[in-house]
């Protein structure tokens, strides 16, 4: 499952990124990670790249959501029939 805004495993583990974080979204973490170690992570630098990871992160989040709300209304119209 690769998508634009999936890095590879090998990408990953070279950065060393945790399991944890390795999600859709991956592949903006890299050079946010790389931005925020090259600034000495100075909260006001890095902000192009920790808002476009951010928007990917909330629109993943708004996506399940919107799977959830569909499974559960399902899963509701199979019990009532």
């Amino acid at each position: 499952m690769s998508s634009s805004t999936t890095a590879s495993q090998t990408e990953l583990k070279n950065s060393k990124i945790p399991l944890a974080w390795r999600d859709g979204c991956s592949s903006l973490l890299l050079p946010l990670n790389v931005c925020r170690k090259d600034k000495f992570y100075l909260p006001w630098e890095c902000e192009n790249e920790r808002h476009a990871y951010e928007k990917c992160q909330y629109d993943d989040y708004v996506r399940r959501m919107k799977k959830l709300s569909k499974l559960k209304l399902e899963q509701a119209e199979a019990e009532e029939s």
